[in-house]
């Protein structure tokens, strides 16, 4: 009997180290996975070359499907540009888990998958879809949803699996393609308040226009250029305080919704900090403070807090992001009190009697020389200086809990 209860409490404690234990989860890496296959080091070099591995490493449920070394020897022959290359790979990227099971047992024998290229808005039509289909013979067959159900690439074999975050397979061929192989023109050459127009943001990029800080701009775009354009509807919103600033602050406010260098998403997600922008000179910081949790990403300053809504193009070397308010510096605004501030008491009756001591005020902080071109106190949003981690590793899992009732339980039937 005595055995039997030291047995249980051993039990006990082993569970509940379990459950109080953190449960940690790491995220896979592509490049990591590939690099201990060396038939495919060209394909993997690519996903670098093209910041796919980015992107890959940002998702949690996707399906690489890698060609060796030879078939990536066929497109290269082809000599097109960095950036065809990338929709070209992209096609190659599913957003959803296929290992080797699932392949063989697809419902009804066939299946659509969308791709990265669909996810990126370049495909036209269902162009960015893969035709994924089970033969006869064990044999699983792929095919660009384009190529009216001819499948090209058959499946070779599973590389690696993590089931259902990232399964990595190899295709007997390159996907072939004449919507992911047209020529893409470089970032640099596009014209951007076009593309902003096209995508929400008319408003903003017609501002732009008539601004001396589409020029700098314009320079920076070579060099690496990330942009985050406010939606039309925060724009119009914000546009009678746009035209109270001078000429000058105008310019400055532009430039301020513009960093001058390449940020890609992936490292939005994973780094917070202060950021310069376009409007940054000397004494006059223009920064704000990148803030992620998870798959949201904050642009915060002193008076507003902003978020990232969507991407219109993420492509070294430029990026433009679309957010939700109008990014509004401390250097052009005042920042006024928080709408979360309690209302004041009510004064007291008549005939109430004198408190014997008056209740000392808090004091607000003195508020920041602003210029004399500063419009009327700005929005509300609460903003601390101090950046709190909130993307911690850790999560409790309920296997630990499960197993700790379970074993208490047990540990009382023995008693």
């Amino acid at each position: 009997m005595q055995l039997r209860s030291m047995a249980a409490v051993a039990m006990v404690v082993f569970s509940l180290g379990l459950l109080l234990s953190p449960h940690t989860t790491s995220a896979h890496n592509i490049t990591h996975i590939l690099a201990k296959y060396p038939q495919f080091s060209t394909f993997n070099h690519y996903l670098t070359e093209t910041h796919l591995a980015a992107e890959i490493n940002s998702r949690e449920t996707i399906t690489v499907c890698a060609v060796d070394n030879a078939g990536m020897e066929e497109l290269l022959s082809k000599h097109l540009s960095i950036y065809t290359i990338k929709n070209v790979i992209s096609l190659h990227v599913l957003l959803d888990y296929f290992g080797a099971k699932k392949l063989h047992q697809i419902t009804n024998g066939t299946a659509l998958a969308a791709t990265m290229f669909q996810a990126t808005g370049s495909a036209p039509g269902s162009t960015g879809f893969v035709n994924i289909t089970d033969l006869k013979g064990g044999k699983v067959g792929f095919g660009p949803a384009e190529n009216h159900g001819t499948l090209p690439a058959t499946f070779v074999k599973s590389v690696e699996e993590i089931p259902y975050n990232i399964s990595v397979i190899q295709i007997s061929t390159m996907l072939p393609s004449a919507s992911a192989e047209a020529p893409t023109p470089e970032p640099s050459q596009m014209n951007l308040t076009s593309l902003m127009s096209a995508h929400g943001c008319r408003v903003f990029a017609e501002t732009l226009l008539k601004s001396p800080a589409e020029k700098t701009f314009d320079e920076n775009a070579d060099g690496g250029l990330t942009v985050f354009c406010p939606g039309d509807d925060a724009m119009k919103n914000f546009m009678p305080k746009f035209k109270n600033l001078t000429a000058d602050g105008k310019q400055s406010l532009l430039e301020y919704h513009g960093v001058p260098v390449y940020q890609s998403m992936a490292s939005l997600k994973s780094n917070n900090g202060v950021m310069n922008t376009l409007a940054t000179d000397g004494a006059k910081k223009y920064d704000f403070v990148v803030q992620n949790d998870g798959d949201t990403v904050t642009l915060k300053t002193k008076i507003v807090t902003a978020k990232i809504t969507g991407t219109l193009i993420d492509e070294q070397p430029i990026a433009i992001f679309t957010i939700n308010k109008v990014l509004m510096p401390k250097e052009l605004f005042k920042a006024s009190a928080s709408a979360d501030t309690p209302a004041p008491a009510p004064a007291p009756d008549a005939d109430s009697p004198e408190p014997s001591k008056k209740k000392k005020k808090h004091k607000a902080p003195a508020a920041a020389d602003t210029p004399a071109d500063s419009p009327a106190d700005g929005p509300s949003d609460d903003f601390a200086d101090s950046t709190a981690d909130d993307n911690s590793a850790f999560s409790y899992s309920a296997g630990p809990v499960v197993a700790g009732v379970l074993s208490m339980w047990f540990f009382f039937l023995l008693l």
